[in-house]
């Protein structure tokens, strides 16, 4: 798992993230989410270069959005990946993680 950073023109941080987010990578994963929602104010976590997600990478994903609640820093998960939706929708997290889950219109179900 690769992770990008950069800022935003609103003052936040983006975190796009490519490659697994799966039980394999959990540990570097973790830091680094945990690391990143620690150093900014405001996250957009970008999903939509995540290959395959399995249970581990969701409970990563909901350590980070509890540890941003904790902090009151603001963590939006965007550009949902057809792999991260289908995972997101199967356990019903929806509004757990409370952002839209934008379908691209170029996409076929």
């Amino acid at each position: 798992m690769e992770f990008a950073t950069q800022s935003t023109l609103g003052g936040s941080t983006r975190l796009t993230a490519d490659g697994d987010l799966t039980i394999y990578h959990a540990v570097e994963i973790k830091q680094h989410l945990i690391d990143s929602v620690r150093a900014s104010k405001g996250l957009e976590l970008d999903l939509s270069h995540v290959g395959e997600i399995d249970t581990a990478g969701i409970q990563l994903l909901i350590l980070a959005k509890r540890e941003s609640l904790k902090l009151d820093h603001a963590l939006r998960i965007v550009g949902h990946s057809p792999a991260v939706r289908e995972v997101v929708e199967f356990f019903n997290m929806v509004a757990f993680f409370g952002d839209p889950l934008v379908i691209p219109a170029n996409e076929h179900s």
